[in-house]
């Protein structure tokens, strides 16, 4: 068995299909499953075994004629038995039909006319068991494995060394993502942080680093001068950064799916509306605080959810 799996979307969206393509393998154990996904969610296929092949197509909407031809070149030259799409994409589906795949799965719409099995998409569910639903459609009927990665020797590696450089002690640390638009304000990570360092003195606070917090972290250093940041290059050393903490404390995004998989507690600020999306459900490593807008969460829920852990 041959499959191709169509992926548009970041590293987080790759992340999260995880799930689906190890029951893929699971299931076709001697088969060859790869993926397509734009060039900048590649890296994310580093902490991902269950993969035959990584290809990159860029999924945006001004691609040309030219751009799709190679792309049903490439899809045709490896003479897939079946292809699975993760967005619906009336164009795309209809390049999987030109190419002759017997099997063509995809989220059930009212332009799904070139899929062989359309499957009807569940929106309101956690991600991962959205992306597994896609399984169905080749008569596939087991249950979302936990999501997970393997994390590369060379990633433990590299968060060893900075954890030296730090001088992060064998305690461990408490680690701190405020997302790529900083949407908790600074003095309410000002709050957390005052009481964090006067319970636990002795417990390390360590942000994380992304190009767009420059002036949050800023500001938090500016505040905190003994802070220490960690500045991950990719997904694999970003999971092993998550991996090696006590504790992270993080609004939605890539962080939260990956301590999810690498199972480090986690306190998650978030809208009411991503709970059901972001979390996995019946478990107890990964909890909430929430409120209409994240920034109205008071300090002091996330410290009882914190200390409660």
């Amino acid at each position: 068995m041959r499959i191709v799996v169509l992926v548009p979307g970041g590293i987080e969206e790759q992340i999260l299909l995880f799930p689906t393509l190890e029951t893929l393998k699971k299931q076709y154990p001697s088969g060859v499953i790869d993926v397509i996904v734009p060039p900048s969610a590649k890296p994310a296929y580093r902490v991902c075994p269950h993969i035959h092949e990584v290809l990159t197509f860029d999924y945006r909407d001004s691609n040309g004629l030219a751009d799709y031809l190679n792309l049903l070149g490439t899809i045709r030259d490896r003479e897939y038995d079946a292809a699975i799409l993760t967005e619906p994409r009336w164009n795309l589906e209809l390049l999987l039909w030109l190419n002759g795949i017997p099997r063509r799965v995809g989220y059930q719409s009212q332009l799904s006319w070139f899929l062989s099995d359309p499957v009807p998409r569940k929106a309101e569910q956690y991600a991962p068991y959205l992306y597994h639903d896609l399984v169905q459609g080749l008569e596939i009927a087991s249950r979302c494995p936990s999501l997970r990665l393997s994390l590369p020797k060379e990633d433990i590696d590299w968060v060893e060394a900075e954890q030296k450089r730090l001088d992060l002690k064998e305690s461990g640390y408490i680690l701190i993502y405020g997302g790529l638009t900083s949407s908790y304000p600074t003095d309410k990570w000002s709050k957390i942080i005052t009481d964090i360092q006067q319970k636990q003195p002795n417990l390390p606070v360590v942000l994380l680093q992304k190009v767009q917090d420059a002036r949050w972290l800023a500001e938090l250093q500016k505040a905190f001068p003994t802070l220490k940041k960690f500045n991950p290059p990719d997904a694999g050393k970003l999971a092993a950064a998550i991996a090696g903490a006590n504790l992270l404390i993080c609004t939605s995004g890539l962080p939260l799916t990956l301590a999810t998989a690498v199972g480090t507690y986690t306190v998650a600020l978030l809208e009411p509306a991503a709970v059901l999306k972001c979390l996995p459900p019946a478990q107890d490593r990964q909890v909430s605080v929430e409120a209409t807008a994240v920034a109205e969460i008071a300090p002091e829920a996330i410290l009882a959810k914190i200390w409660s852990s």
